[in-house]
């Protein structure tokens, strides 16, 4: 009985430290995770890495954290999938969407007239989970262009059944951000609010925008390090923050749960054991589950990692991982190519210490 009052005491006062009006709570680390953070920076320095921030988060309290940057809003390219999955999720929730609604019957009005009967097949699930059916990202294109991104996205050539395999594809988050904003009268920042924003204690931030006036969804939202790791932090939590349920718990389990392979469209299984066979070929580290980040599998527009962790993430080194068995969430910003070294680094020598 007294072990139960002393849990349930300080599940009291980590609800009280997470005041979504102030920061996070710091705690103090260990002197074996002080050292490990020590040599993750001077890591980071040797392997010339244009690293912007990092948190580390442990039980609640972040124990470390570095700046080379003021913590102003960053750009965080396609951490903001992460966020648009989250609205879609409280869409879904108040029984405004379903994932198995159909994108030629939400957006009518941007439909080709001859299109193809796979693309009358994709569903909000299969941009979710990158699997529209292209076999190449159509967004630079389309966006470069001056006509409806999208019924640009319904014109891409679709060389594979919807469902069926990977392919990245921002232009898809897009599509579900116009999604929420059709179902909701609201764009996705303005639909957050209320919801993710002011419960976590974030100011609303500032999210780029089609010429349509729709969010972009997959890229183009900025906000601050510890705004990340607060969205971590609740993510962990399986969407509680402050002692407040604020993401839906199943959402959360979906979004994070590994809901389909992530090796690229193209890249098929015979092609794939040819690869992973051959030492010699370039791409194979690339490809080898034990030293790759990218073949872990794929949720809701969030990234299976290594060590039974996930994360979202953004091109050039934005990062919120969350790792359920430490109870912990790093999260990152950066502005550097090789994305695979920078987890590494992570990996080396701070989760030892978690």
């Amino acid at each position: 009985m007294k072990r139960f009052y002393l849990i349930f005491a300080a599940a009291l006062i980590l609800g009280a430290c997470q005041n979504a009006k102030g920061p996070l709570p710091r705690g103090k680390a260990s002197a074996e995770m002080d050292e490990a953070f020590a040599s993750y920076l001077q890591a980071v320095s040797d392997a010339k890495e244009d690293l912007h921030s990092i948190m580390v988060v442990q039980h609640g309290k972040v124990l470390e954290e570095k700046f080379f940057v003021p913590d102003t809003a960053h750009v965080l390219n396609s951490v903001s999938k992460t966020f648009t999955s989250t609205a879609v999720g409280f869409a879904v929730s108040e029984g405004l969407l379903s994932l198995d609604d159909k994108i030629v019957d939400l957006f009518p009005e941007s439909v080709p007239e001859n299109v193809s009967d796979t693309m009358r097949r994709v569903t909000l699930r299969h941009l979710l989970t990158m699997n529209s059916g292209h076999g190449k990202d159509p967004t630079g294109t389309v966006r470069s262009g001056d006509g409806d991104w999208i019924r640009g996205f319904m014109e891409w050539p679709q060389p594979y059944e919807p469902g069926t395999c990977f392919c990245y594809n921002s232009l898809g988050t897009y599509l579900l951000s116009a999604a929420v904003q059709k179902a909701t009268g609201m764009k996705v920042v303005d639909y957050l609010d209320t919801r993710l924003w002011q419960p976590l204690g974030i100011e609303k931030p500032h999210w780029l925008e089609s010429p349509a006036g729709i969010n972009t969804g997959g890229w183009g939202l900025y906000l601050r390090t510890e705004d990340l790791a607060k969205m971590g932090l609740c993510i962990l939590q399986g969407g509680k923050f402050g002692n407040k349920q604020v993401i839906p718990a199943e959402w959360v389990r979906e979004m994070s749960a590994c809901q389909v392979p992530s090796v690229n469209a193209g890249i098929n299984e015979m092609r794939l054991k040819e690869i992973l066979s051959d030492p010699e070929n370039p791409s194979r580290k690339r490809y080898l589950p034990e030293n790759s980040d990218w073949v872990q599998g794929y949720g809701y527009q969030m990234w299976r990692c290594r060590h039974n962790a996930f994360r979202a993430d953004g091109a050039a080194g934005q990062y919120i991982i969350v790792l359920p068995e430490k109870d912990a969430v790093i999260v990152t910003t950066a502005q550097l190519k090789n994305m695979q070294e920078e987890i590494n680094l992570i990996w080396d020598h701070i989760l030892p210490a978690l």
